[in-house]
């Protein structure tokens, strides 16, 4: 399998979540058990350049990928998760959507790392440099950002001033 045989297992919803947008569904490369490994393979051999000590995905499909590369690559994993799903102290970092807020939080007592930041994929980066700034407020180093897509035309890549990997662009 190579990279354009990959992005072949992706399904494009037309109008999903709203009209006009078109959205690039994954649940069909990880339906497919050799096109999900193929990707895993890939993600890990651009992580091996880095050096990080510990994974970190962002809530809920990047768990999906982070899971998946910490098994892999024999790493410990931090879930960056919604406000209010994680027990315990936690730090959090708030963040601009199109059409309001959110936030992000992390255990405090597992943030001090270096770390590969995992998600799905990037779009506008608002959702990636929240979750930047909350590994460096537990004291956190982030030595790259991968994710398996990045749309290109939302410009994303602009607000992620650390080095960024991805498999496959819109």
């Amino acid at each position: 399998m190579n990279i354009s045989e990959l992005q072949s297992y992706i399904s494009e919803v037309h109008d999903y979540p709203k009209k006009g947008i078109l959205f690039y569904d994954i649940s069909t490369l990880i339906n497919n058990s050799e096109a999900f490994m193929f990707s895993i393979e890939a993600l890990a051999s651009l992580l091996k350049k880095y050096d990080i000590n510990k994974l970190a995905a962002i809530d809920a499909r990047g768990f999906i990928f982070g899971a998946a590369l910490a098994q892999k690559l024999g790493l410990g994993l931090v879930m960056i998760r919604k406000k209010n799903k994680l027990p315990g102290k936690t730090l959090n970092q708030s963040y601009d959507l199109e059409y309001g807020q959110d936030t992000l939080e992390i255990k405090s007592e597992l943030s001090q790392a270096k770390f590969a930041l995992i998600d799905d994929v990037l779009a506008t980066g608002g959702t990636a440099s929240a979750a930047i700034e909350l590994i460096k407020k537990g004291g956190g180093t982030i030595n790259c950002f991968c994710t398996l897509i990045e749309l290109e035309f939302l410009s994303g890549r602009n607000k992620i001033q650390i080095p960024y990997e991805t498999l496959i662009k819109y």
